[in-house]
């Protein structure tokens, strides 16, 4: 791939990140973005692996600087129907950075002691500290999407009205915006795939025996529920998506392209990031100096 190739596509991904960038839209429908949508790059998968090797290792050195600097931290937050490459999307887009500097949690279900607290509580357990990149593999949106779609498994005695929903919208919106005055950038990633491609990966799982680990019956469970998840997804990011806390609609039918996407998105975070080095203690550096060439080999 050519160096004028890599910088016109270089170029075109920047475009992507806005198209694909979600603030504030009141009109928005996942409808209008399209899962098969690969910008227009042109790439083949060799191309597309050479970007995504050179937008990983310039991610690694960004993420040693913030890591250093320790001025805020990165909430990345994945959400996606199963299959869609949340676990893939984590393993190669982080695979050069230090893990001393991320850590991922995958919320499951609540235990009981969760389930005590406010929904929010264990995500606040869970939030990066400064100069850390946080990864929520699924997050605090597990409470207004599996539970918007199965009401019966919140421990409440009547059906949530719409004003709960809207309620606990706007205590997302509202923790999401103290997060982000406090020094943490919130960033939101929805994979979206198509309903033909989860069927050609979930077929794919089940006639290839090293992938039958990956399958579980409550795959296909959830897949009756599709159209409801579509309608709760679009009523979180309209009621969420903002300027300090923006959701990114990632067209997750390609993964090569899913991963560029957030590749670059966490890029211009980092970029956009503190990540200016405390002012050094020259006077401990000569002393400590000293000392070791004072010392007798």
């Amino acid at each position: 791939m050519g160096s004028d190739r890599i910088a016109i596509a270089s170029r075109a991904t920047r475009r992507i990140l806005d198209r694909c960038r979600v603030v504030r839209d009141h009109k928005f429908r996942l409808k209008d973005h399209d899962p098969a949508d690969t910008g227009g790059l042109g790439l083949d998968r060799r191309d597309a692996d050479i970007l995504l090797e050179e937008g990983v290792a310039r991610l690694a050195a960004l993420q040693e600087q913030f890591f250093a600097a320790k001025h805020g931290a990165v909430l990345c937050c994945l959400q996606a129907m199963d299959t869609a490459g949340k676990d893939g999307t984590i393993k190669h887009v982080m695979s050069g950075v230090n893990p001393q500097g991320v850590r991922v949690t995958s919320f499951k279900v609540p235990s009981a002691e969760e389930r005590a607290h406010d929904f929010l509580w264990r995500m606040n357990r869970a939030l990066p500290m400064r100069g850390e990149i946080g990864i929520f593999n699924r997050s605090h949106y597990e409470d207004v999407l599996v539970t918007r779609v199965h009401p019966e498994r919140l421990d409440r005695t009547k059906p949530p009205g719409v004003k709960f929903w809207t309620r606990r919208l706007q205590a997302i919106a509202a923790w999401e915006e103290h997060l982000a005055r406090e020094g943490t950038a919130v960033i939101k990633f929805f994979l979206h795939i198509s309903r033909a491609e989860q069927k050609r990966r979930l077929l794919a799982r089940l006639n290839n025996a090293d992938k039958h680990w990956k399958f579980s019956d409550a795959d296909l469970a959830e897949r009756q529920y599709w159209d409801d998840y579509q309608h709760a997804y679009e009523q979180a990011i309209t009621a969420t998506a903002s300027k300090h806390a923006p959701w990114f609609v990632v067209p997750a039918d390609h993964k090569w392209f899913a991963r560029l996407v957030v590749v670059g998105a966490l890029i211009e975070v980092l970029e956009g990031a503190d990540r200016s080095l405390p002012a050094p203690d020259l006077t401990a550096i000569a002393a400590a100096r000293a000392a070791l060439e004072a010392e007798a080999d």
